[in-house]
């Protein structure tokens, strides 16, 4: 099935805002950039399909540049907490379906979800949580939280492990976890192969709460 195309309107081209606009990009989709500084315009113009020096403050700009005909806004507007608000605001009368906002701290978080932002994310906090548990343990590459305390992580086999078969590690037999996958390089090897040998490097993508995901860490 083919994937469903979406267009996405990024406010503030910054470091962060940049890197999610270009990253959209690379991945197909129709992407505008936005910021009022035009420095940060002229250096994504040579890599987005679209980009305008606009004040998102100005919900009259934002029509006119045809904002309310994207499905997804970005707005990551770094210290100025009065325009990311007010872009957030301005975005919800112009019928962005989805709004995603940049926060700076706690008080500005609450403030998007109470005017209606859809997602409220804080980089900063998220990637330092995210680095802590690659950091807590080796085996862990990759590390998502999904919310109330569960998270999916991408743990790596090491090489004393290898030729081990897969069932006895145990997945699921003391703890909650479930092993939602498998990969052997860019193959994906189904976990329900009878007598699946494990080879150093291959990667198991597990669901489950923290403690558990840390304890069978803990264990390889």
């Amino acid at each position: 099935m083919a994937r469903e195309e979406r267009s996405f309107a990024v406010i503030g081209l910054g470091a962060f805002g940049g890197t999610v606009a270009l990253e959209l990009a690379r991945f197909g989709n129709h992407v505008i950039g936005i910021d009022a500084d035009e420095g940060h315009v002229s250096r994504a113009s040579g890599v987005l399909p679209a980009t305008v020096i606009l004040d998102a403050r100005d919900e009259l700009a934002l029509r006119e540049a045809g904002i309310d005909r994207y499905d997804v806004a970005l707005v990551a507007i770094g210290t100025d907490l009065e325009a990311s608000i007010l872009a957030t605001m301005n975005l919800k009368m112009l019928g962005v379906g989805t709004i995603w906002v940049k926060a700076n701290n706690k008080t500005h978080h609450r403030i998007l979800s109470k005017i209606g932002a859809d997602r409220v994310i804080l980089p900063e906090q998220e990637m330092g949580r995210h680095t802590a548990q690659m950091l807590n343990n080796p085996a862990v590459t990759d590390y998502m939280s999904l919310g109330n305390g569960f998270s999916v992580v991408n743990v790596v086999i090491p090489a004393r492990l290898e030729g081990r078969e897969l069932h006895t590690l145990g997945i699921g037999a003391t703890h909650d976890l479930r092993l939602l996958g498998m990969m052997r390089g860019t193959e994906h090897l189904s976990p329900d192969t009878p007598n699946l040998t494990l080879e150093k490097g291959d990667k198991l993508l597990l669901l489950g709460r923290r403690p558990d995901l840390q304890y069978f860490g803990d264990r390889l």
